[in-house]
C-alpha cells in the first residue's frame, strides 16, 4: 500500500491514500462512496453547523451520498446537478466548471423541474470536499439561474486554502502535500 494520511472525520478515524495531482502537488483522496459510517456521521455533524434551509443541491459526484444522507436526516429534498443532459430532462440550465480533481472542463445541468424546486428556496449547497471552490461557483450559478437563495455551502472537508475561508461550513481541514 502507498502513503496515506490519517485523519479523524466526524469522530471516525480514516487513512486517506496520498495521490499525485501533478509534479509539485499530492492530495489525500477522500472517497465517501462505500463509507456509509462516515457519510452518516458527517451529515449529522454538518446539520448541527448549518443554518435553516429548504432544499439541498449537490453535483453529480462524490457528494451524492452526502446529499442523500443530509436529505434523509433533515427530511428536506435534495437535487443533483447532472454532468450530462438526460433524455427526461426538460429545458436544462447549464454552467461550466473546472475543478482540481477533474482533468477537463465539465458542464453541470439542472432540468427545469429541478430548477423549480430551488426557486425562492433557501438552498444548502453540499459537497464532499471544497478545494479551489470552482465546483461551488458552478452550483452557485445554478442556484442563481433557478431563482434560489444560498443558505450555506457545506462540505465534509476543506482542502488547502479553502480551510481559511469563513463563508463555508466544514468539519475538518485537509492539507495539501507539496513536493
Amino acid at each position: 500500500m502507498g502513503k496515506t494520511y490519517k485523519m479523524t472525520i466526524a469522530g471516525l478515524e480514516r487513512e486517506l491514500p496520498i495521490c499525485p495531482l501533478n509534479d509539485k502537488l499530492d492530495i489525500a483522496a477522500f472517497i465517501m462512496f462505500s463509507d456509509v459510517e462516515v457519510t452518516v456521521a458527517a451529515a449529522e455533524e454538518l446539520l448541527k453547523k448549518c443554518p435553516e434551509f429548504d432544499v439541498i443541491l449537490t453535483a453529480e459526484s462524490k457528494g451524492i451520498p452526502l446529499g442523500y444522507e443530509l436529505s434523509r436526516q433533515s427530511g428536506k429534498p435534495y437535487v443533483v446537478a447532472r454532468k450530462s443532459v438526460k433524455l427526461y430532462m426538460t429545458d436544462p440550465i447549464a454552467v461550466t466548471v473546472k475543478s482540481i480533481t477533474t482533468a477537463a472542463e465539465q458542464t453541470l445541468y439542472l432540468a427545469a423541474e429541478k430548477a423549480e424546486m430551488l426557486r425562492g428556496k433557501r438552498v444548502l449547497i453540499a459537497d464532499d470536499v471544497i478545494s479551489t471552490g470552482e465546483s461551488l461557483k458552478a452550483l452557485e450559478k445554478l442556484v442563481e439561474a433557478a431563482g434560489g437563495n444560498i443558505a450555506a455551502e457545506a462540505a465534509v472537508l476543506a482542502e488547502g486554502d479553502a480551510a481559511d475561508r469563513t463563508d463555508i461550513v466544514f468539519l475538518e481541514k485537509l492539507p495539501l502535500f507539496f513536493k
